[in-house]
């Protein structure tokens, strides 16, 4: 964050009727960033559907000035959102080494065997789990999208296909299926109910159990301007402070917390039932918040600079690709992430400036992205057009991507990582 101490500057303040916070109910009046209108970022476009037109949804960031809540308001029904989900985890390798050593490390913390029980929220394809089942600990899934649902089911992962909230939590406790670990990665954000969710997690985790929630970190966020990681299908944005008021207000003491590299910069909760005295608050905790104190995030002030910051990189970023075009270089992408749709559209991008862009996700190949409708092919075909610039959309997996196309190097082919800033590699 680039702040300027010597002017007390506010967020922009807007008057939207109806709008409000949704953990408080506090009215929203301050705007975080402005993105602009954009398409549903991982509803990729098939070939049929190429000339049919899309929706578009304001992508307009809030922040609460009650309980510092970074939000969008809930434009979408979930069920339109990932009810058919194109993201699968498995096609990453980074994550699936992070969620391997996760597995490891819970069961040697907590002592987990083949007496006790462990349920993740969000389980997408069994990517996670899939080691809990190796190492012979009953495990089970619940998981929204069908599509992805069907192949943990096939890897021999149990998993419910329906959204986690109260109802879900208090079936499964009576069917006898309460957490020793309860887990989620990644999927607080996308939560648009987030008080039925975390009342939910509440009533199904067991009373010695132990609960670990991953998500993007809005001080990482906000210090390294990854507004990209902003898009419809992620409705919340969290910093400690927050986290911890939201879960303390239904039952959830949060009593540690691990700084993560992954997505750029993330954060994992520890969070038990609050008359849990076997599981005291660490110096990690309170060490973090007393770094968010320190850094402004229960002030208005501290949230002013992001928007503007978010502008100049736009700026900058379509700058590069303009001298980039002009001199003849042919750009191409890596990646059909939800962040670069993002970028993309917040920007302006097509194929005017970008070929293409691959993945190797085959959900994703052979379609269009949203919005820009550059083609998405397998990664093969950047060795095919050999192109002089790979613009990396996942960043945050920009060591495993230059890793796996260093080739690209053999006929002077550079890397180009946008985020906080314009870098060519």
């Amino acid at each position: 964050m680039h702040k300027q101490p010597q002017i007390a500057r506010m967020p922009a303040r807007l008057d939207i009727p109806g709008l409000k916070c949704r953990f408080c109910d506090t009215s929203l009046e301050y705007s975080f960033t402005d993105l602009g209108m954009s398409p549903l970022c991982q509803n990729v476009v098939r070939p049929e559907d190429y000339n049919k037109p899309e929706t578009y949804y304001p992508l307009h960031a809030f922040v609460c000035h009650e309980c510092f809540l970074v939000q969008l308001d809930a434009y979408v029904d979930p069920g339109d959102i990932f009810t058919e989900y194109a993201y699968f985890s498995s096609y990453s390798d980074y994550w699936l080494n992070h969620v391997r050593d996760y597995a490891t490390y819970m069961c040697e913390r907590w002592g987990l065997d083949a007496n006790s029980h462990v349920v993740e929220l969000a389980s997408n394809d069994g990517y996670a789990l899939q080691y809990f089942v190796e190492a012979g600990i009953p495990s089970l899934g619940i998981e929204p999208a069908a599509n992805v649902a069907e192949v943990a089911r096939k890897r021999g992962i149990e998993t419910e296909v329906e959204f986690f909230g109260r109802a879900t939590a208090q079936r499964l406790h009576a069917a006898g299926k309460s957490a020793d670990l309860l887990f989620g990665k990644n999927v607080l954000a996308q939560v648009p109910d987030i008080n039925d969710f975390v009342a939910g997690i509440k009533i199904l985790l067991k009373e010695s159990g132990v609960m670990t929630i991953e998500f993007p970190h809005l001080m990482r966020l906000m210090e390294e301007n990854q507004f990209d990681t902003i898009y419809h299908e992620h409705f919340s944005y969290f910093s400690f402070a927050t986290a911890t008021r939201i879960f303390a207000a239904h039952g959830i003491r949060l009593f540690d917390v691990e700084e993560l590299p992954t997505h750029g910069g993330s954060i994992r909760i520890f969070g038990c039932h609050e008359d849990n005295s076997r599981l005291p608050k660490t110096d990690r905790a309170s060490e973090m918040l007393r770094r968010e104190n320190e850094a402004g995030f229960s002030d208005l002030h501290t949230y002013a600079e992001f928007a503007e910051q978010v502008r100049e990189t736009k700026r900058k970023l379509l700058a590069f690709l303009s001298e980039s075009k002009r001199a003849g270089k042919q750009i191409v992408g890596y990646g059909a992430p939800g962040k670069g749709n993002t970028l993309l559209n917040y920007c302006g991008i097509g194929t005017d400036f970008i070929d293409y862009t691959v993945d190797r996700n085959p959900y994703k190949q052979n379609t269009f992205l949203p919005g820009s409708r550059i083609p998405v092919h397998a990664p093969e075909k950047i060795f095919e057009t050999q192109p002089d610039l790979v613009l990396i959309l996942p960043w945050n997996l920009r060591a495993e991507i230059t890793r796996q196309m260093a080739d690209i190097r053999k006929w002077g082919g550079q890397f180009v990582v946008p985020i906080p800033e314009v870098t060519v590699t």
